[in-house]
């Protein structure tokens, strides 16, 4: 039978992807310094990865494939690597944000530095940032080019966009879902609602690590769902998984980031990623999990706690005087 390690295998990765291994009889084990919320027919070893020795420590036997759901930057690298006399091959999960404009523009500093402009979208053979501590891309930059460089096993790297499904501390859907749950009747979105992120489900993700792990995948792959919706679109979708209504009002803006109806999607130009290979559903079909877990699990009341890493970010989601305000200012508009 073979046999798989997911590090840091509790959230929305490591979940479904141990549940798509199990299904295809694989024998799965998930190493993460908390157990594991939800049982399922996987093993579970309680380890501290963030302490340097801890994962070699921990194996003692030898695995086909070791996901790291949480490899972040070199000396995370480094750590896989010391194990690799017990692994068949290592897989990584990395990120989009990776790759830089002509200019040198990332999605890390667009704040500061101007979003970045990629006119035809952008691949596994575009520029990516250089590796450094500066920035979560650099650190991911540094963690790919360590293993890439210094493993002797065969190494995967997958880099998704924007990812949903359950379990996840960083739901971008629930803008969306709060507003509906709180009974918001006109929601602004920015950018006349075209922004165009490029999204990845974990289902994608899962057949993602299948794939590699049976060495059908290139050594760097963009991991992608089959279409790319843009926010009206993501909000229209969102409403019909949860049978309700909103009116969704498309601002037009000059800057960024915008100053009302500012999404966790809302991005000036298209921010799309052509993957040499991508899932075979579209974000419609794979983001019901998502919004049933978030109904069911998540609550107005609770969702910092539940959600933290969105939470996390430098500026409120939920300012519904922001929005009144923007709809107050697109109607003295129309007068």
């Amino acid at each position: 039978m073979t046999n798989a390690l997911i590090v840091g295998g509790t959230g929305q990765i490591g979940h479904r992807v141990a549940t798509r291994l199990c299904s295809e009889g694989w024998d799965v084990t998930v190493a993460s310094r908390r157990p594991m919320v939800h049982a399922g027919p996987w093993a579970h070893i309680t380890v501290d990865i963030t302490q340097t020795g801890a994962l070699v420590a921990a194996i003692d036997t030898y695995y086909d494939i070791i996901l790291s759901c949480i490899a972040y930057d070199e000396v995370d690298a480094q750590e896989l690597i010391k194990v690799q006399s017990n692994v068949g091959r290592i897989i990584v999960i990395s990120s989009v944000s990776v790759y830089c404009d002509h200019k040198g523009r990332t999605l890390d500093e667009a704040r500061e530095c101007g979003f970045p402009d990629f006119p035809d979208g952008f691949c596994e053979t575009c520029k990516t940032v250089a590796p450094g501590p500066q920035t979560y891309s650099t650190r991911k930059i540094a963690m790919e080019q360590a293993l890439l460089k210094n493993a002797t096993v065969p190494v995967s790297i997958l880099r998704p966009s924007a990812i949903h499904g359950p379990f996840s501390k960083h739901a971008t859907e629930w803008w969306f879902v709060k507003r509906l749950l709180d009974g918001r009747k006109r929601i602004p979105l920015a950018f006349d609602g075209r922004s165009q992120m490029s999204t990845t489900s974990v289902d994608a993700i899962a057949e993602a690590v299948i794939q590699a792990a049976g060495g059908k995948l290139p050594n760097v792959v963009n991991v992608t769902d089959a279409d790319s919706p843009n926010v009206y679109d993501i909000g229209r979708i969102i409403m019909a998984k949860m049978q309700l209504e909103a009116d969704l009002v498309v601002l037009q803006d000059d800057q960024y980031p915008a100053q009302y109806g500012s999404t966790p999607w809302s991005v000036p130009k298209p921010y799309v990623c052509r993957a040499i290979v991508t899932h075979d559903l579209t974000y419609s079909e794979t983001v019901g999990s998502s919004i049933d877990w978030l109904t069911y699990s998540v609550s107005p009341d609770n969702w910092k706690s539940k959600l933290p890493h969105l939470a996390s970010y430098p500026y409120e989601h939920f300012d519904y005087k922001n929005d009144d305000q923007a709809l107050l200012l697109l109607k003295s508009q129309h007068r």
